[in-house]
Parts: C-alpha cells; sequence; structure tokens
C-alpha cells in the first residue's frame, strides 16, 4: 500500500549518481548523507511492515471479541427466555459488559 506512494526506495538512493562539477558538492559528503537516508528508509519500511502486521492482528483480534459479544448476547436472550439456567442474568451481563470494554474500550 504505501510502496505505492513512495517514489524512492533505498537502493534508488543507493545507486543515484550525480554528475560532478568542478564546483559541484564533496562526493564524499553526499555518500554520507545519502547513506544516511538509506537507513532512514530501511527503518520506516520495517515499521511500515511490523506496524501492518500489528494492524492485522488487531483487526483479527477486534473480529474475534465482536463474535464473543454476539454470541453473549445470543445467550443472555436464550437465558431470558429460559430462566432456569445455572448462569444468572447478573453474570451473564458482566461478562457481556466486559468484552464490550474490552472491544469498544472504557468508555
Amino acid at each position: 500500500m504505501y510502496q505505492e506512494r513512495i517514489v524512492l526506495s533505498p537502493k534508488d538512493i543507493l545507486e543515484k549518481e550525480f554528475k560532478i562539477d568542478t564546483r559541484g558538492y564533496r562526493p564524499q559528503e553526499v555518500d554520507k548523507f545519502l547513506d544516511t537516508i538509506i537507513s532512514d528508509y530501511e527503518e520506516m519500511f520495517s515499521l511500515m511492515r511490523e506496524y501492518e502486521r500489528d494492524k492485522k492482528d488487531l483487526i483479527d483480534e477486534n473480529m474475534r471479541l465482536k463474535g464473543e459479544i454476539r454470541s453473549m448476547r445470543t445467550k443472555l436472550e436464550v437465558l431470558r427466555d429460559n430462566p432456569s439456567g445455572d448462569i444468572n442474568n447478573v453474570d451473564l451481563l458482566r461478562r457481556l459488559s466486559n468484552l464490550e470494554k474490552i472491544v469498544y474500550g472504557d468508555k
């Protein structure tokens, strides 16, 4: 996703050659600066890949927790219709509340 929006890759920077003029920049300084840029780019790409993995994991966990909430709501409806169950309504509501806090955060 982000690779489509970023023009230069670390390899592009590394392989860039500048024309040398008689009054141009010192090649050693340019190379040193470009090495720093390449290092930053590589770190940025690494962080972005890590964040993409984290985001996917969080989305998966969010979907799982929403499924648990749906399941708990279904159980609650069944228990309301059949009050002779082992779990009382207070326990079920407390569990449902805890799951909602996990999924949606404390508000």
